[in-house]
């Protein structure tokens, strides 16, 4: 293992002292480091909160801003945050118009966030969630309640976060951030293991000249482990499960995401956002947003996801509209 670091128990609060020490528009509540939120909730505004384990940056922690989220509750590296923690976030950020939450389909963190529900529910604080489930090739279709959410949930975010902004209600924003969930589908190839800092070392093997189409970003098997191929076939793979459930035809409108995992240089991203591109122009369908570069990572893992959000009249301007977090800034042009 070679890391910047000091002791690797360490890991997560001094990532996390850094950065409250680079953004002080973020602070922290119940004197937890772990509990991230915004320094001034906007008053009578939805609330929106997400939470999970640690070693995604910039999920989930680079989201908390501007138009996007209020509050975040972190884990160790890959180990979900307490009910605890998610309840002193929600009562920090709950302005009297309610909290919703937004997070992965992940058994521990279902568990904490449903507890911290409750806790909120006792506090007489309004609260829904929504729980990101797109990565398509975690189960079938007609199973899709069992799929892991991975980088598409920035789609929800960003939704969820402009919903909000706008002085929607709570049940309106929560029924745009799921319209939202329904509609993105997401695929994800690693090429390479990653190392949790308190391991040590990898915890899965990839071959130097194997890829795993559909591993999960905590290391959770794919669909397939086959020889490495040439970009133009690996998106091709990618998107004809992606295309199987959103399909694309003459004027549809999408939004793209392609995500490092946080060992793919970007050149490399924009190598496959080519072939991407190019798909839904044989379809006739508009690429209408675009981001390239790492939004959901697995430590220093090699590897990409494709994410696809498929847009109409309701949810264009909102993920549209203009954001700025301390790891990401969307500005109308």
């Amino acid at each position: 293992m070679k890391k910047f670091l000091n002791d690797p128990a360490h890991f997560v609060d001094e990532m996390l002292e850094g950065i409250y020490r680079a953004h002080p528009q973020l602070t922290y509540v119940n004197d937890d480091k772990r509990c991230l939120v915004v320094a001034k909730p906007t008053p009578g505004k939805v609330g929106i909160a997400t939470g999970g384990g640690s070693g995604h940056l910039p999920l989930f922690l680079g989201y908390v801003g501007d138009n996007m989220l209020d509050g975040c509750a972190v884990g160790g590296v890959f180990q979900s945050p307490s009910a605890d923690q998610m309840h002193e976030v929600t009562k920090y950020i709950d302005q009297g118009a309610g909290v919703l939450y937004v997070y992965g389909n992940y058994s521990g963190d279902i568990i904490n966030f449903d507890m911290a529900a409750e806790l909120a529910d006792i506090d007489g604080i309004a609260v829904k969630q929504v729980i990101g489930n797109d990565d398509v090739a975690s189960s079938a279709v007609g199973e899709e309640h069992k799929r892991r959410g991975v980088a598409g949930i920035f789609f929800v975010y960003k939704v969820s976060g402009a919903a909000a902004a706008a002085m929607l209600p709570l049940d309106e924003v929560t029924r745009l951030a799921d319209k939202a969930r329904l509609n993105v589908r997401t695929i994800g190839v690693a090429l390479s293991s990653c190392v949790v800092p308190e391991i040590g070392h990898a915890t899965f093997s990839v071959g130097d000249d194997e890829m795993e189409i559909g591993m999960g970003i905590h290391g959770e098997p794919g669909i397939g482990r086959t020889k490495l191929a040439a970009a133009d076939a690996v998106v091709d793979e990618m998107m004809e499960r992606i295309f199987a459930e959103l399909p694309a035809g003459s004027g549809d409108e999408f939004a793209v995401l392609v995500n490092g995992l946080g060992g793919t240089p970007k050149e490399e991203l924009y190598i496959l956002f080519r072939r991407v591109s190019q798909l839904f122009e044989q379809r006739g369908s508009r690429v209408k947003h675009v981001w390239i570069g790492e939004f959901a990572t697995a430590m220093e893992m090699a590897g990409a996801s494709i994410s696809v959000l498929k847009l109409d009249a309701e949810l264009d301007p909102l993920v549209a509209a203009p954001t700025n977090t301390p790891f990401f800034a969307h500005y109308k042009v």
